[in-house]
């Protein structure tokens, strides 16, 4: 019988959980989301403090009164051997993007890891190890060639990552979960989305990327030494897996917080019809993003929440964490928008305050001159008889009243305040 989903989590409107253990460690107020180093590696430290207690005494307590990410002691020793003979304190090797699968070997429990070949997967899987199998789909053929003999999960999914677009999802499997996840990159002024396949079995992390993804590469560079730091189970993976992901969410939208601060101050002076587009542009990427997260906000509640053989329920409470963070992002994105257009709101105001004056003052020369036309209108006909032609004086005459009803409405003008 073929393996069916059992659920999966669409996009869904969530509450907002604690973020308590998170905020320990991160500065607060608006800018805690610009520091997304000290983010994550709060994050971490709040994992390495819990896994302590449940993990087997990994790491002891934080003693009363030390600092945030102080005073953690060692309890026992941590070992790695890497058949590579790669150094576990410095970052991992990124993957080329031509590169079409790379494989990373897990022993949690004698704390090792390696790099090892593709064609040894089964093996390593057979004698009780954890891989993290990383495929770059670009290739087509050579990549469906690889999965198809590596038969880790329905070949359906594998058709929807080579056919579909990014739609972040979760659908649980008898034998693995299977998330469609959607990194960001901003490539100049345009918002991209990256799609990467994530399927998670007992023995097995499949990813399944089309060129390079900024969170997976991220990924690579830490999980090695977060490994060595963290780790007590697979579940592990997925928490590193959500914790880039995430700080790939918040460093797209700082760029994208700084282009809206960019445009608030040009929308401050004088700007040419470009930037009303410009506008409607940066509008409609936040848009995009929220679009992005908000599913995110709801698988990763479903993860957090649900009970699944693929996810410890001691990596739960962290991945509940991490929806506070989402929520976050959320709102900052929603508060940004309201940015955008208020700033918009406001230099069209500017524009019409700066018209309604022009206008005052073409009413006030209009209210002048016009006394003036009507006299000019009236001495202009051609009268045979006006009591003025035979007056000596009648020329000066009516230039003293012209200049004297003048006079007087810039006088009433001024004490108006209208000029």
């Amino acid at each position: 019988m073929p393996r069916t989903p059992s659920s999966r989590s669409r996009c869904a409107s969530l509450p907002v959980y604690s973020t308590s253990r998170i905020r320990l460690f991160q500065p607060c107020g608006r800018n805690a989301r610009h520091s997304t180093t000290r983010a994550r590696s709060g994050r971490m430290f709040v994992a390495a403090n819990w896994l302590g207690v449940i993990g087997g005494g990994v790491y002891g307590r934080r003693g009363r009164g030390a600092a945030p990410g102080q005073g953690y002691t060692r309890v026992r020793g941590l070992r790695t051997m890497h058949r590579d003979d790669f150094s576990p304190g410095s970052a991992a090797p990124t993957a080329p993007d031509g590169t079409l699968a790379t494989v990373v070997s897990f022993d949690f429990r004698a704390k090792q890891l390696a790099d090892v070949d593709v064609a040894s997967v089964r093996a390593e899987m057979a004698a009780g190890r954890f891989v993290w199998i990383d495929v770059n789909i670009a290739r087509v053929d050579e990549a469906r060639a690889l999965l198809a003999s590596l038969a880790l999960c329905e070949p359906e999914i594998i058709e929807d990552a080579f056919s579909r677009e990014p739609a972040t999802q979760l659908a649980r499997y008898d034998d693995y979960l299977h998330l469609v996840l959607s990194g960001c990159r901003l490539g100049g002024k345009s918002f991209e989305l990256e799609r990467v396949d994530v399927v998670m079995g007992e023995r097995f992390l499949l990813t399944l990327r089309r060129g390079d993804a900024a969170f997976i590469r991220a990924l690579r560079k830490h999980y090695r030494t977060d490994f060595v730091r963290f780790a007590q189970s697979p579940s592990f993976m997925m928490f590193e897996i959500w914790d880039h992901l995430i700080d790939n969410y918040l460093s797209v939208h700082k760029a994208f917080e700084e282009r809206v601060q960019a445009m608030q101050r040009a929308l401050a002076g004088d700007v040419d019809d470009r930037v009303f587009g410009d506008v409607a542009a940066l509008s409609s990427d936040l848009l995009d993003l929220r679009k992005v997260v908000l599913p995110a906000r709801a698988v990763l509640t479903d993860l957090a929440t649900k009970k699944s053989a693929f996810v410890s329920e001691a990596t739960q409470p962290f991945l509940l964490n991490m929806v506070g963070s989402v929520e976050r992002v959320l709102q900052d994105v929603l508060v940004d928008r309201d940015i955008l257009s208020d700033a918009l709101n406001s230099h069209m105001s500017l524009v019409a305050h700066r018209t309604n004056k022009v206008m005052g003052k073409l009413t006030v020369v209009s209210v002048i001159f016009l006394p003036l036309t009507f006299l000019c209108g009236v001495y202009g006909m051609n009268f045979e008889v006006l009591p003025e032609t035979k007056w000596e004086w009648g020329y000066y005459g009516f230039w003293g009243m012209a200049i004297a009803i003048v006079i007087v409405l810039v006088a009433v003008m001024r004490r108006a305040r209208l000029l």
